[in-house]
């Protein structure tokens, strides 16, 4: 088959005191600016994601939510973040369900913005890790959010869905921007200012808290908002491709990375991703793990269980290198930013932050500006789902960063993505092309990918029939395509360089040396390193 290849040239970069990926260049930057001041990965992590609210608000911002993994040398296990938030105490689904919902709405609604836990994700990885303070972390974002930032092709484009939306005219000064234009947005430079100085109380129980408040219309309280919406919880590793990888628990989806990826540690994957079997087994591994997501992902699920061997091993033995296989039961790409950053200590941080879709709610608040994620569409508003819509509870997650360590428990790699319900089926192919085909970073994030899609998805209900997912794959690959239909796969062409395939980045760690690449479908992602 024809290999993908980025429209500008890509390759894998080398360091050995620092690096930072992330998809914005003067993100990665202000990052490793950190680290040359003698600031901690988790340091250049918080400074790389409050320039990427400032510059990236299209994606992630202060009004999402936060997960991260944090590596450091020495300790049996990696350290787990949950920093998403909770519904307001007057969720309400019988109101809902009178109104006539039975799906969560998507946009526009205070019902499906749950209490962004962004901030207090920053606060709890800078209380635990951090090193420099908060001035010197958020100065890079506080200065391109009041003397202004060029905008990206992709941030311009996606303006294009707030024209009508109150509250962004900032984004509008001269009329529709232009990619490169200088945009300022001083109030939300103003709002990290006030962090600075009055913590996290300044944030929930200043302007963004009372306006917040007031969206809301009775779905918050003052009391909701005091309650901190970050913790420290235990994630969960598998050992697959000779190494053991780690991620998030419930309520985050991040066991389908490691399903996926001890279901195909368990089948003869080919070593040569241009293979069709290479694709067919990696795609049944996904599926297969994920064939019952909406039944058992829940903020109470019990995450050793959906990983204990037995279960997953049925899973295993269903796939045929010879055909697809059956299931036990009858596109919004997603708006979300991964970033990863290792300091010359070796201390780790793969970070995942996130609006879920597009501008998240379309909601802008009026003097903040800060633009409300929609996260609460994880919820269902079935009354007998494990995930019903209900006060102070937190919603499946889509967000699932992983980390990688070597058997004697020192970092391996950094892998995240963003893309809704297909971020573990692109973590499995990155995986999967570093640990099996032995490809570096650069070819492993160039490559062609593939996704499952419903026929009707919008980026988060893939697995509402998993029986009727369809294999949509990245660019022309005639030969591949006939070879997957002829073993069962219902298959479906999109264009090359296609963000709907994700945006992931990638740090290795091998001896003294880091290398690392970040997603070549964005026009302004960069590694910085030093």
């Amino acid at each position: 088959m024809t290999s993908f290849r980025p429209s500008v040239p890509f390759a894998t970069r080398y360091a050995r005191n620092g690096m930072v990926c992330s998809i914005d260049h003067l993100a990665s930057s202000a990052g490793v600016s950190v680290l040359r001041q003698g600031g901690t990965a988790a340091d250049a992590a918080i400074a790389t994601s409050a320039v990427l609210a400032v510059t990236s608000q299209h994606m992630c911002g202060l009004g999402g939510d936060l997960w991260a993994l944090v590596h450091v040398p020495g300790e049996p296990r990696p350290f787990a973040l949950n920093a998403s938030g909770h519904s307001g105490s007057g969720a309400d689904l019988d109101s809902l369900r009178r109104d006539g919902f039975r799906e969560m709405p998507f946009h526009k609604d205070p019902r499906s913005v749950t209490i962004p836990g962004c901030v207090d994700g920053w606060f709890a990885l800078h209380q635990r890790f951090g090193r420099l303070p908060l001035d010197q972390i958020f100065a890079d974002a506080i200065d391109l959010a009041t003397q202004g930032f060029p905008i990206s092709a992709e941030c311009a484009q996606a303006t294009k869905l707030l024209e009508d939306i109150d509250n962004t005219d900032d984004y509008f000064v001269n009329g529709p921007p232009r990619p490169g234009e200088l945009i300022r947005r001083s109030s939300l430079g103003e709002t990290l200012e006030s962090i600075i100085h009055g913590g996290r109380e300044a944030f929930y129980e200043g302007t963004f808290g009372d306006e917040f408040i007031a969206f809301g219309a009775g779905e918050y309280t003052g009391q909701d908002l005091q309650e901190i919406q970050a913790n420290w919880v235990e994630p969960l590793a598998v050992e697959a491709f000779g190494q053991r990888i780690w991620s998030l628990p419930p309520n985050s989806q991040g066991y389908l990375c490691l399903s996926s990826a001890w279901i195909a540690d368990q089948l003869e994957i080919p070593a040569d991703p241009s293979d069709p079997l290479f694709w067919h087994l990696l795609a049944e591994s996904a599926l297969q793990a994920g064939f019952d997501r909406p039944d058992v992902l829940h903020q109470d699920a019990d995450g050793d269980w959906l990983l204990n061997p037995e279960r997953l091993q049925q899973r295993a033995s269903a796939i045929s290198p010879l055909r697809t296989s059956s299931l036990p039961t009858g596109v919004n790409d997603g708006d979300t930013i991964y970033l990863n950053a290792v300091d010359a200590d070796r201390m780790g941080v793969s970070l995942i932050q996130s609006n879920a879709s597009g501008w998240g709610a379309l909601a802008f608040l009026p003097t903040s500006r800060i633009s409300l994620h929609n996260r609460g569409i994880g919820f269902s508003a079935n009354p007998d789902s494990p995930a019903a819509y209900g006060p102070g509870r937190r919603p499946p997650h889509t967000l699932a960063p992983t980390l990688v360590e070597n058997l004697d428990g020192t970092l391996r790699a950094l892998v995240g993505t963003m893309g809704g319900d297909s971020q573990p089926q692109v973590v499995l192919q990155l995986l999967t092309r570093l640990f099996v085909a032995g490809e570096d970073a650069g070819q492993a994030l160039a490559a062609p990918r593939w996704r499952f899609a419903g026929a009707a998805s919008n980026g988060f209900n893939t697995w509402a029939d998993p029986t009727e997912v369809i294999l949509e794959i990245e660019g022309q690959h005639p030969s591949l395509v006939t070879n997957l239909e002829r073993l069962g796969h219902i298959v479906n062409s999109l264009p090359a360089h296609n963000s709907a395939f994700g945006h992931a980045h990638i740090i290795s760690v091998e001896a003294t040396v880091l290398s690392g690449a970040a997603e070549p479908r964005v026009t302004v992602s960069g590694t910085a390193s030093y």
